[in-house]
């Protein structure tokens, strides 16, 4: 495969990686890692090896359980009960299912309100606690935007640089 072609293969599974960040069907960070791997086994690792696969691979572990507990864990910092953050993770499911990207926003928010209010708990903290989970939703994304450029910078800067 010429390099160029190559290249370009790398950077749109990448861009479609960044684009994963946020858009919940698709694994955005670990699309930029499998271009990581990727581009180096058709390079002979030549331009990196196993100590920047096995950071970056750290880091892609550590990404993809952030994006499955983001809103648990605003959910847990609002105050929300174990119904709570159970409702959030479910209704995290359930919107994802059928309501697309709608439901990735608006899902674990509902699920967090319903399992609160089902646990007994009054309609103010039942809101807290839906809000903790999109606060969490947002901040898990901004911070997988955030690690997907820098993940992006540290390959450019490996093999341009």
């Amino acid at each position: 495969m010429s390099s160029v072609i190559l290249l370009i293969v790398v950077f749109t599974i990448m861009i479609v990686g960044l684009a994963g960040t946020f858009l919940p069907m698709l694994p955005g960070i670990p699309l930029i890692y499998l271009a990581f791997f990727i581009y180096g086994f058709a390079t002979d690792w030549t331009h990196f090896g196993a100590n920047f696969m096995l950071l970056w691979g750290a880091v892609t572990l550590l990404m993809v359980l952030l994006d499955y507990y983001a809103g648990a864990i605003g959910a847990r910092k609002y105050g929300a009960s174990a119904a709570g953050v159970w409702g959030s993770i479910l209704g995290g499911i359930v919107g994802i299912i059928f309501l697309g990207f709608l439901g990735i926003l608006l899902g674990p928010f509902i699920g967090a309100f319903a399992g609160e209010l089902l646990s007994g708990k009054t309609h103010r903290h039942a809101f807290r606690a839906g809000w903790g989970t999109f606060v969490g939703f947002i901040a898990g994304s901004l911070f997988k935007i955030m690690v997907g450029c820098i993940m992006i910078g540290s390959f450019i800067w490996k093999v341009f640089l």
